[in-house]
């Protein structure tokens, strides 16, 4: 976790005094329930949560302390509140393992962590539909392979992401509750020294669902399409984020990221103006997806269990979270206050002569009794020349002079095919696909 890309909910989710807090929960819910069963006394459970309702701070550095010398951070936690509670707290923990507790305290954290993701996604949802309205039929060009193709509109930009964010945001609601699992099962996670109604009831007060079979750890597919979900919305974050990259070019400038005042852009240059937050989301985009890997190479565990997740849970699940809740709300920023330049838009619109409406002429041709093969051949004889111009020349008027063009379309037909108000006529519709529930 680094502090810079970090925000106080999320972070708060994974310090050490939550994750005990975390942790005694899930001992003194299952004490509760063993006792109900009669396998403890209920002074027990009573104990515990009175101690807990008067308790100091968690005293992480006491519990670190016995912890290395244990060498076991589950003994160490239990030993520290024995000290404190005292011979009452023997009773904990009967017959469940170390599993138990860390794996129901990870599914506790990533649902909450979900839970700040699915809010994180709602508010770049909201500013998507806004910017998306706001510049619903402002003309730009679409590029295929990087270059000019037909006409499109800056709202369909951003309505195109709105419905990828909202995909997202399902993948998110059904990753969180396949993580969301309790297993309060015991050693290989047979029950024996353990009632499954424990785990029921543990799972009850923790808001999560029960495992219906654990080895002696939840199963970890649940966790590999949990972190493989947050990949692809980290995916879609950098998808949006290099498109704006694109558009700040200065040859492009069609869009920019806001500029504070006093913001500097180059310690060299005191002109530049870079995509700097754009560029930033990029980045922790990579970051986020690093952790799917290693989570998928978690699932395959020795028999029962073994400990070669563990390591790498301790890094990804803060990262992966943290990081992702940080680039969710930089790129609803970035969004808020994206600088949108529609002069610019419709002077690269009409940069390169009209080429943009060679499909419409061609189709025209075709329609008109011209094979496709001398329709393309016609069209696009006229339109290099316009490219090899750089756009000086004009598609129209070139058109309109070829002899083999005008022998099947007179010049109010071809003109009629550079209308660009042709490519917008369904924008509405799209619209309505879009938003029709949000």
């Amino acid at each position: 976790m680094v502090p810079r890309y970090s925000r106080p909910d999320m972070t708060a989710i994974w310090a050490p005094e939550e994750r005990f807090k975390i942790w005694f929960e899930i001992e003194a819910h299952a004490t509760d329930a063993l006792a109900e069963l009669g396998v403890v006394p209920k002074e027990a459970a009573a104990a515990l949560w009175a101690w807990w309702a008067t308790h100091p701070k968690i005293d992480v550095a006491a519990i670190d302390a016995i912890e290395a010398v244990t060498k076991h951070d589950v003994i160490a936690f239990l030993t520290w509140v024995a000290e404190n509670v005292g011979d009452e707290a023997r009773f904990m923990h009967q017959g469940m393992t170390s599993s138990d507790v860390l794996d129901t305290c990870l599914a506790v954290q990533l649902a909450r962590a979900s839970d700040i993701l699915l809010a994180d996604i709602d508010a770049l949802l909201v500013v998507l539909k806004r910017r998306a309205e706001e510049h619903k039929l402002t003309p730009t060009i679409g590029r295929s392979h990087g270059i000019h193709a037909e006409p499109v509109t800056f709202g369909l930009k951003l309505a195109e992401a709105y419905a990828e964010f909202a995909r997202n945001r399902e993948r998110l609601v059904a990753a969180r509750k396949d993580i969301a699992t309790c297993a309060i099962s015991g050693a290989v996670g047979t029950f024996a020294n353990i009632d499954p109604r424990v785990e029921a009831h543990v799972a009850d007060k923790l808001g999560l669902a029960v495992e219906p079979v654990s080895t002696q750890v939840i199963p970890r597919d649940r966790h590999a399409m949990f972190f493989a979900t947050l990949g692809v919305i980290a995916s879609s974050i950098e998808r949006l984020a290099v498109e704006i990259r694109h558009l700040q070019r200065t040859e492009v400038l069609e869009a920019e990221e806001y500029f504070s005042p006093g913001q500097k852009g180059s310690s060299a240059m005191p002109h530049k103006r870079n995509p700097v937050l754009t560029e930033n989301l990029t980045g922790l985009a990579r970051m986020v997806r690093s952790a799917a890997i290693p989570a998928m190479e978690n699932v395959a565990l020795w028999h029962e269990r073994d400990i070669s997740h563990s390591s790498v849970e301790r890094y990804i699940a803060p990262d992966a979270t943290i990081t992702l809740d940080f680039a969710l709300a930089r790129l609803t920023g970035v969004i808020d206050k994206l600088l949108i330049y529609p002069a610019r838009m419709e002077k690269n619109l009409n940069k390169m002569g009209g080429l943009v409406h060679s499909q419409r002429v061609l189709l025209a041709l075709t329609q008109a009794g011209v094979s496709r093969e001398d329709s393309y051949r016609l069209v696009q004889r006229n339109a290099m020349k316009v490219w090899e111009s750089d756009g000086e020349l004009s598609l129209l008027e070139l058109l309109k002079a070829d002899p083999e063009v005008t022998a099947a379309l007179s010049p109010a037909d071809i003109e009629e095919k550079f209308d660009l108000d042709y490519h917008l006529k369904h924008v509405d519709t799209i619209f309505a696909r879009v938003f029709a529930n949000a």
